[in-house]
């Protein structure tokens, strides 16, 4: 007897990594994402330019609105940092440490997956004052794994740019290489998507 496969949702579910939760994409979140991307050196490498609340918000509401092809799912969470346990003292050496507290609650970034049947297109970005913390990489392996668990994922697939180091980094985090196939002067990186083990 064949397996009936039920369809994925329109809407993602959440999911968590170590230090951060991915939260299902919403408009009301434009604001607070137009001053994560604010920064214009997030565009060298992709293109285009920092986006005004308002037209954030309005991509925002297509986003969420979905896919007109009934066959493929857009999915977006924005990345918030969780509050860590404990306090941070003022003595020397302390200063990471404070850093760290006060991004605590704060929007960092986002990541994203075009679905389609068993195989996603990723993506993701980090806001410039969070980068270098690991965020992305925490994020596209917490990604790469939430969409095998919760999506049925099986192909994950990604196009970055030959010169952009930091993002072929968290490619590779994601359990991602390249490929020798090319789209519009970037590489086209794949990996294959362990299915979780049933207890």
């Amino acid at each position: 007897m064949p397996t009936i496969v039920p369809p994925l949702p329109s809407t993602p579910p959440p999911f968590t990594t170590a230090r951060l939760d991915a939260l299902p994409l919403r408009p009301s979140y434009a604001e607070e994402m137009a001053a994560v991307l604010a920064d214009p050196a997030l565009y060298v490498f992709t293109g285009g330019e920092p986006p005004a609340p308002a037209a954030l918000r309005a991509r925002y509401e297509r986003q969420c609105a979905g896919s007109p092809d009934p066959g493929e799912r857009w999915w977006n969470w924005v990345l918030r940092v969780r509050a860590a346990g404990g306090t941070v003292g003022r003595a020397g050496g302390e200063a990471a440490g404070e850093t760290a507290r006060r991004a605590a609650g704060e929007l960092v970034g986002y990541v994203q997956a075009t679905v389609r049947g068993a195989r996603a297109e990723i993506a993701w970005v980090v806001g410039t004052p969070w980068q270098g913390r690991g965020y992305a990489s925490e994020a596209a392996k917490g990604l790469a794994a939430h969409l095998a668990s919760a999506g049925g994922v099986r192909e994950l697939v990604a196009h970055i740019r030959p010169d952009h180091a930091a993002s072929a980094a968290v490619a590779v985090a994601a359990g991602l290489g390249p490929t020798e196939e090319w789209e519009d002067g970037e590489r086209r990186w794949a990996g294959n998507m362990t299915p979780p083990l049933v207890p």
